[in-house]
């Protein structure tokens, strides 16, 4: 009960000096030390687009700035208005896309897209209802994109927000607990500057990424220090409070490199629908109980494809982690015995040779694999 008052209780620990300090001071710290990024560029009217402000808020979701930075510099290059993103065919947007992770973001924001042009003849929505209701646009996003690009006064909670104000109130309840995240989003907004939203969200945002960090904060040169709690108990990175993770679970899987007379392999494209979607494979599955890699391989080559396979050689081992399982993937040349490939989902397959791979979109950890192909295509032949 202690931790649930304490969490409603937050909005009363605002005093004058807090609306002070996060309403003059931090933002003319942020006038001085901004950071130059590409999304922050404005027109001659001295408004930002808002396109690009919501693809980069977009990227910028569990994305670092200079991880995001050049994909965001290539993806307005390809589609420069939300128009050419619309028009844009779906496999061309997560070929720009790939290995910022997070696929069904670009998936969304293609979408969303398209219902900018058809619904509100490619005018982006400057109403929290109307744009929140786009595929794809939650609280953050919309807060993020409306205040910035349209000074609409919504005060948005990302990480670094949190992070913030978890430590200036010294706040005890787990962040992540969906009445400690309320309480936080309306702390921000009962400190948010009105008169300059966007600038108010970027202030803390930048102090989180750059002062505030969850590591090694940089206390003495913070602006919010005389108001932070956290940095008065000398404890700042005992915030925010989170509960212990749960163990990752690890999978194994095994899929299969199937191969035609001329050297192509078949890959197939996974339904929109699904995690990944739209993101071309390989056929393969988990391996289950009492099966090895390759018994599992010829399985679900033939649940997946109605065809009997021999499975060879192993070309790659790759394992990698994904937010919420760690994978080990084997993947095998094979050959097929016997039936006509055919997907049981309906979706698109192509034959591809190993220098053609590189045209289509996978998933990370699928390209290792094939770099792998393409390495061994490329080796030379001693027979």
């Amino acid at each position: 009960m202690a931790r649930t008052a304490a969490v409603l209780d937050l909005t009363g620990r605002i005093e004058p000096r807090h609306k002070q300090a996060f309403r003059e001071t931090l933002p003319a710290w942020f006038d001085m030390v901004r950071r130059t990024m590409p999304w922050r560029e404005t027109g001659a009217d001295g408004r930002r687009d808002p396109y690009r402000v919501w693809l980069a808020e977009t990227m910028l979701q569990q994305t670092r700035v200079d991880t995001a930075t050049p994909y965001f510099q290539r993806f307005v290059a390809a589609f420069p208005t939300v128009a050419d993103l619309a028009a844009a065919p779906l496999d061309a947007v997560l070929g720009l896309w790939e290995g910022l992770g997070y696929y069904s973001r670009a998936r969304n924001l293609h979408r969303a897209a398209q219902a900018v042009v058809n619904d509100y003849g490619g005018q982006i929505p400057q109403t929290a209802d109307t744009f929140g209701g786009l595929t794809g646009v939650g609280p953050y996003t919309t807060a993020a994109v409306l205040s910035l690009a349209f000074d609409v006064p919504l005060a948005v909670l990302d990480g670094n927000v949190i992070r913030v104000l978890a430590r200036v109130f010294a706040v005890e309840a787990d962040s992540k607990a969906p009445k400690t995240r309320a309480a936080l989003q309306e702390v921000a907004t009962r400190l948010l500057d009105r008169a300059a939203p966007g600038r108010w969200n970027e202030s803390v945002m930048e102090l989180g990424a750059t002062v505030c960090t969850p590591r090694k904060p940089a206390c003495p040169v913070c602006p919010l220090r005389s108001v932070c709690a956290a940095y008065a108990s000398g404890t700042p990175e005992a915030y925010p409070v989170v509960s212990p993770r749960k163990a990752v679970p690890h999978a194994l899987v095994a899929v299969g490199l199937v191969t035609d007379d001329a050297g192509r392999v078949l890959m197939q494209r996974r339904p929109e629908n699904v995690m990944l979607g739209g993101l071309w494979e390989f056929p393969g599955g988990k391996v289950e109980s009492g099966e090895t890699p390759a018994e599992a391989c010829a399985r679900e080559i033939e649940e997946e494809l109605g065809v009997r396979v021999e499975v060879g050689s192993p070309v790659a081992t790759v394992d990698h982690a994904y937010s919420h399982l760690r994978v080990t993937i084997h993947a095998f040349r094979c050959r097929i015995l016997s039936g006509t490939p055919r997907t049981v989902t309906g979706e698109p397959m192509r034959w591809l040779a190993p220098d053609e791979m590189g045209t289509v979109a996978v998933p990370r950890a699928s390209r290792r694999i094939v770099e792998a192909v393409e390495a061994e295509s490329r080796a030379p032949r001693l027979f």
